[in-house]
């Protein structure tokens, strides 16, 4: 099995969990690192969430590195209102015993790329604060990029604002610095985001497996529903990670993207020019210095269901 050399950019939160238990246990995975950003958490959490799920992911010795503390402007705006204090619901899961890498999250995105013999691809589930400072502090090694696929964004409403998603507004420069970058990027953002669910029944069963991954997961999807109030459960940022490897199962279309930045009502907006050809033609202004985007609009939600419950858990039938 050809593998997919991946490094994730994560705010461990409750969906972001989902994510690393994922590309930790697939096989299709080659998970080089991960690197830790302010996010749904202050990044000292995000650090300590990150190595709980790598151990109920029972993962072998993955380096994680901390990152920016803060969004490149601005104060960091937090998700704890969701994810709770600790961003993984105030389960009191046990901490890890794993070591922090000693890097930065910006030195380790350049020693495992500059190291890696195979192309790299980055997958942001966060703010892309860490991603835009390594752009930017290593522009030679962000040319060894093979792509980007990241959740973020939104091509209609927000969540974090009437039109901004959370990831892209909690720091609206640093994305429009990595879309801007060159690097080909697919955006997994709000438009499908919802769609893959785990229901209640679902998390039971996950939580009655022998498989510690499966046990951990169900019981975090549990206490969510309870805390939401919500059933199905989105599976959230596991979907641009599974994109990166079965792009098959998503439907995309190539738009042309900025990031509002501006200090307004629609800062952190992704503007996407969705106009026909014909539109484009009888009315030709267009965006300025627009990125070209791959955009996921569709996918087949049962197919990326079963791919992360038979992943997560290894008898599930």
């Amino acid at each position: 099995m050809n593998k997919t050399s991946m490094i994730l950019d994560v705010d461990t939160g409750v969906d972001d969990a989902y994510a690393v238990l994922f590309a930790a246990l697939h096989p299709a995975i080659n998970l080089l690192g991960i690197t830790c950003v302010d996010g749904n958490t202050h990044v000292d959490q995000v650090v300590a969430n990150t190595l709980k799920v790598l151990d109920a992911a029972q993962a072998g010795d993955i380096p994680v590195a901390r990152g920016a503390t803060r969004p490149l402007l601005g104060p960091s705006q937090y998700a704890e209102y969701v994810h709770g204090a600790d961003g993984m619901g105030d389960l009191g899961i046990a901490p890890s015993t794993r070591q922090v890498d000693p890097r930065s999250a910006i030195e380790l995105l350049r020693d495992l790329i500059e190291g890696s013999k195979d192309l790299v691809t980055l997958v942001p589930i966060a703010p892309l604060t860490n991603i835009a400072i390594f752009l930017r502090a290593f522009p030679e090694t962000a040319k060894k990029i093979h792509r980007i696929v990241l959740m973020g964004g939104s091509t209609s409403a927000g969540n974090a604002t009437p039109v901004a998603e959370f990831n892209v507004w909690h720091d609206p420069e640093a994305a429009a610095i990595v879309f801007s970058s060159g690097v080909p990027i697919t955006m997994y953002g709000l438009d499908v985001f919802m769609r893959p669910g785990i229901s209640s029944q679902e998390a039971s069963v996950l939580k009655s497996s022998s498989e510690p991954s499966a046990q951990f997961a169900g019981q975090l999807i549990e206490a969510f529903i309870e805390r939401l109030h919500i059933s199905p459960l989105t599976l959230g940022d596991y979907g641009a990670v599974v994109a990166a490897i079965y792009p098959e199962l998503f439907t995309t279309q190539m738009f042309d993207v900025v990031v509002d930045t501006s200090s307004g009502p629609a800062r952190g907006q992704t503007i996407c020019d969705r106009r026909d050809d014909f539109l484009k033609d009888l009315e030709p202004l267009g965006l300025e210095n627009p990125a070209k985007v791959r955009v996921v609009m569709d996918l087949d939600v049962e197919a990326v269901r079963q791919l992360w419950l038979k992943t997560i858990d290894k008898g599930w039938s």
